[in-house]
């Protein structure tokens, strides 16, 4: 796969997984791809999660307080695309997919690697995102065996090559 965009390749070595988090509140439920979540906290156990306000599902989980994080497995890039690509707002993207609900009531995709079942504790406004900041409350493998999906195999998929500058700099001219 080749990258053109300079900035995103450098985002690329940025080593970060491939998720589907699923979010439900008062018996509405979606779920969304998000690529950027990671370990903030060990004690006590805490996730964070960037997710774009704009999305049909961050009203549910700003709502509901809680939400799941279904880790994908290396040959599940379809699937990333499906959820990342498609909008609550024109169809019922967990009626195509089985999956279960966590303890929280967020939906968990049935053919993830795992998951963590998580509670909100704070959101904080980050740039076009919003980074919500959850305790941990649950998890578990759903397969023995499989490597997670990562980032950089997915390409352009989420379309970032034309969102991102084709150089870093604040002098707005030439790369350095």
């Amino acid at each position: 796969m080749s990258v053109k965009n300079p900035v995103k390749r450098l985002l690329m070595t940025l080593t970060q997984g491939v998720y589907v988090v699923g979010v439900g509140k008062d018996g509405l439920r979606d779920a969304f791809t998000a690529s950027s979540v990671m370990q903030v906290s060990m004690q006590p156990l805490m996730l964070a999660v960037a997710v774009n306000p704009a999305n049909a599902s961050y009203p549910l989980l700003a709502a509901g307080g809680v939400f799941a994080v279904s880790v994908l497995h290396s040959d599940q890039s379809a699937l990333a695309d499906f959820f990342g690509n498609r909008s609550a707002r024109d169809e019922d993207k967990l009626n195509a997919v089985p999956w279960h609900a966590a303890p929280s009531g967020s939906p968990i995709l049935d053919e993830g690697l795992s998951y963590f079942d998580c509670r909100v504790v704070a959101s904080h406004p980050a740039g076009d995102h919003v980074v919500v900041v959850a305790e941990l409350t649950g998890g578990a493998f759903l397969q023995e065996h499989g490597r997670p999906l990562r980032y950089e195999e997915l390409g352009n998929m989420d379309g970032s090559d034309e969102l991102l500058p084709d150089h870093l700099g604040t002098s707005g001219g030439e790369p350095p």
